[in-house]
C-alpha cells in the first residue's frame, strides 16, 4: 500500500475546496428584477362577486358554454398556437441535450483493386467517439433557462389566445342574439306602420288627413324596411362568423337557437393589482421574456470564460471483417478553449442581450400599465353604461306615454298627424336603441371579464 505525504494531501483538499468554492461562485444568479413601476395604486371601484376561472359561466347560458367547450377543441387559430408551444417545449430538449455526452458510432469499409496492390492500413472500421463540455461556468444552464422561459411564454401566449377566443365567442353570440331581437322589433314596426298606412288612407277618403301624412307615413315604413334589411344581414354575417370561430365553414346551415339577452350580475371583485399581474397570462408572458432576456445575458457574459471539454474515442481496425476484432485502439483528450481576441464580439454579445433585457423590463412595465387601464376602462365604461340604458328606458317610457297622448288628440282633431308620426318614428328609434345599448352592455362586461381573467383548463395535456 502506498502511503501518501500529509502535504499532498492536504493540497488536494485545497484543490478540491477551491474548486468547488469556483464552481458556486461561476454559477449563474438572477439579477435583480422588479416591476418598474412605483406606489401600485388600487382600483378606483371593484364589486363584491368573485370571478370564476370560467368567467362566461357567470352569464348562465348553456348554450353559450357548449359553443365555447367545442371552439377551444376545435379552433385552428388556439391549436395553431398550441403547437408553438409544443415547439418551445422541443427546443428545451434539444438546449438540454448539451447538458450530456455526445456520442457517435461510426462505421466504414472499403474494397481495393488489385488487391495485391493494398498493403498497411485498414479498409474496414468501426468506432464510438463521445465529447462532454464541462459546464463549470453555467453557461449552457443558461442557456437551457433562457429557453424554458421561452416555452413558459409560449405557455402564456396559448392562455391568452384562450381567452381571448372565448370572449370573441361571447361578444360574437350575444351581438346575435341582439341582431335577432333588433329584427324581431323591425318586424313588429313594420306591420304596425303598415296597419297606420290603412288607417290614415280610410280617414283620407272622409277627408279628415292630407295626402302628404300618407307619403310622410309610407317613407317611414320604407325607413323601417331598410332597418329589417340591415339587422338580416347583421345575423347572416354574425353566424358565418361564429361557424369560423368554432372550426365550421361559413356556408354550413348551422342552427343557432335565440335566448334572451342576459341579466347581468353586480360588478366582479376586481381584488389587488399585484393579484391581477400574477393571474393574468399576457402580463406573465412579459415577464417570461424578461427572465428569458436575462439568463441570455448571463449565458453571454459566460461565453467570455474558457471552456473545458473531454473527449475519447475506440476503435476497431483490420483488412477484412474476420480480422476486425483483433486489432483496437483508443484515445482519451482533453481540451480547453480560451477566448482571447475576437475583435470585441462577446462584449459586443453582452451589451446587445443586456439592452434586450432592459427592452423586455419596459415592455413588461407597459403590459403591467395596460392591464391596470384594461381594468379602470371596464370599471368606468360599465357603470356609465347602465346609466345610459336608464337613461334611454326612462326616454322610451316617456315616448310611450306622449305618443298615446298624441294619437287621443289626433283622433279628436285637436293635432296634426305629423306630430304623430315623428312621435312614433322617435319611440321606434328609441326601442332599436335600447336594444344596442343592452348588446353594448354585455360587451363591455365580457372586456371587463377579459381584462380580470386567468389561466383555465382548456382540455389540452401541458405535461410541463
Amino acid at each position: 500500500m502506498k502511503i501518501e505525504p500529509k502535504g499532498t494531501k492536504r493540497a488536494l483538499l485545497l484543490i478540491g475546496s477551491g474548486m468547488v468554492l469556483l464552481f458556486y461562485s461561476c454559477s449563474p444568479r438572477f439579477s435583480n428584477i422588479a416591476l418598474p413601476i412605483k406606489e401600485v395604486q388600487e382600483f378606483s371601484f371593484s364589486g363584491a362577486s368573485a370571478l370564476e376561472d370560467r368567467w362566461w359561466t357567470s352569464f348562465e347560458d348553456e348554450d353559450l358554454n357548449q359553443l365555447i367547450d367545442s371552439a377551444l377543441q376545435s379552433n385552428f387559430d388556439l391549436a395553431a398556437t398550441w403547437q408553438q408551444f409544443v415547439a418551445a417545449k422541443a427546443i428545451v430538449s434539444r438546449a438540454a441535450s448539451n447538458k450530456w455526452p455526445q456520442i457517435e458510432a461510426s462505421a466504414q469499409t472499403a474494397v481495393n483493386f488489385p488487391e495485391n496492390d493494398f498493403t498497411g492500413g485498414e479498409n474496414t472500421q468501426l468506432g464510438l467517439s463521445a465529447t462532454y463540455e464541462l459546464d463549470l461556468w453555467g453557461r449552457i444552464r443558461t442557456a437551457v433557462q433562457a429557453e424554458k422561459f421561452r416555452a413558459e411564454a409560449s405557455l402564456f401566449d396559448y392562455r391568452t389566445a384562450a381567452i381571448s377566443l372565448t370572449a370573441e365567442i361571447a361578444t360574437t353570440w350575444y351581438q346575435l342574439q341582439a341582431a335577432k331581437k333588433q329584427l324581431k322589433i323591425t318586424e313588429t314596426q313594420i306591420t304596425t306602420n303598415e296597419d297606420i298606412i290603412k288607417l290614415i288612407r280610410s280617414r283620407f277618403v272622409g277627408g279628415q288627413i292630407r295626402a302628404v301624412d300618407i307619403l310622410r307615413q309610407a317613407q317611414l315604413l320604407e325607413s323601417t324596411k331598410e332597418q329589417q334589411i340591415i339587422f338580416s344581414t347583421n345575423v347572416r354575417l354574425l353566424e358565418n362568423q361564429l361557424a369560423v370561430l368554432l372550426g365550421n365553414q361559413p356556408q354550413t346551415d348551422m342552427e343557432f337557437t335565440a335566448v334572451d339577452l342576459p341579466q347581468l350580475q353586480s360588478l366582479p371583485e376586481t381584488g389587488l393589482p399585484l393579484e391581477l399581474v400574477r393571474r393574468r397570462p399576457d402580463v406573465q408572458q412579459s415577464y417570461a421574456l424578461l427572465l428569458a432576456a436575462d439568463r441570455d445575458m448571463a449565458a453571454a457574459v459566460r461565453s467570455k470564460y474558457p471552456r473545458i471539454s473531454v473527449s475519447g474515442r475506440g476503435q476497431l481496425r483490420a483488412n477484412n471483417f474476420a480480422n476486425l476484432f483483433e486489432n483496437w485502439a483508443y484515445s482519451i483528450a482533453g481540451n480547453i478553449l480560451a477566448p482571447l481576441f475576437y475583435g470585441k464580439q462577446l462584449s459586443a454579445e453582452v451589451d446587445r442581450s443586456e439592452a434586450v433585457k432592459q427592452q423586455r423590463l419596459y415592455e413588461y412595465g407597459q403590459a403591467t400599465l395596460e392591464a391596470f387601464q384594461d381594468v379602470e376602462n371596464g370599471l368606468v365604461r360599465d357603470m356609465m353604461q347602465k346609466e345610459r340604458l336608464e337613461n334611454i328606458a326612462r326616454q322610451l317610457e316617456l315616448s310611450e306615454k306622449s305618443n298615446k297622448q298624441l294619437r287621443v288628440e289626433f283622433l279628436n282633431g285637436f293635432s296634426p298627424y305629423l306630430d304623430v308620426l315623428l312621435g312614433l318614428d322617435q319611440e321606434q328609434q328609441l326601442r332599436r336603441d335600447y336594444v344596442a345599448a343592452q348588446s353594448q352592455q354585455i360587451q363591455i362586461r365580457i372586456g371587463l371579464y377579459r381584462a380580470l381573467a386567468g389561466g383555465f383548463d382548456t382540455g389540452r395535456n401541458i405535461d410541463y
